[in-house]
């Protein structure tokens, strides 16, 4: 089997969640000079994300589906994510937060007796 064509892209924590999550299928990149040199005329097999540049940073693969040029950005068309390394869901993202009920609270005018 030979190996893969791996193309290596870094994200902020809230959009490597939506990948890791399924909600987000397109990545942007700027079509600036550097992004021009780094994927146009190359064949890619996946995308791994990194969430960080620590040794244990969050990683994941996920199929690369193709690329095109938008406006003033790459797009970068995502499949499914074939796997995941260390990666937890966030606490901060909303579908996780603890759902408290609401409570109706009295103010020292409205006692009842």
């Amino acid at each position: 089997m030979p190996a893969k064509r791996v193309l290596h892209l870094h994200l902020e924590r809230e959009w490597f969640d939506d990948i890791a999550e399924g909600r987000k299928r397109y990545e942007y990149r700027a079509y600036k000079e550097y992004w021009r040199k780094r994927l146009e005329g190359k064949k890619f097999d996946i995308v791994r994300f990194r969430n960080g540049y620590a040794a244990d940073a969050p990683e994941m693969d996920v199929e690369f589906v193709g690329l095109e040029r938008k406006g003033k950005n790459y797009v970068i068309r995502l499949g499914d994510v074939v796997k995941k390394k260390r990666w937890r869901p966030s606490a901060a993202n909303p579908k996780f937060a603890l759902q408290l009920p609401r409570v109706r609270m009295r103010t020292s005018g409205s006692k009842r007796h």
